[in-house]
């Protein structure tokens, strides 16, 4: 399983998405009308679950925000820290 797939996975399990990986496009916003439409809430649980499942920490409230703007931006963060 490749690294945006695994990411789609944890995304749906952990936050109980109502929408299947299929439907998580790579360059899909995650927040906001366009998206998938995560909230807050979804945002601090994806930020756990990066941590648990990726070993990715991320601490910046404006870095979080650029990280988690999609999948393929939580996949370039992670392949950045070289956690893959």
């Amino acid at each position: 399983m490749n690294l945006r797939a695994k990411i789609k996975e944890v995304m749906a399990t952990e936050l109980m998405l109502e929408v299947s990986v299929d439907e998580i496009g790579d360059d899909s916003p995650l927040f906001g009308p366009n998206g998938i439409g995560l909230d807050s809430v979804d945002a601090l649980q994806l930020v756990v679950a990066i941590e648990k499942h990726f070993k990715l920490k991320i601490s910046d409230q404006d870095k979080a925000r650029e990280i988690l703007a999609n999948v393929d931006s939580i996949a370039r963060a992670i392949e950045e820290a070289g956690l893959v």
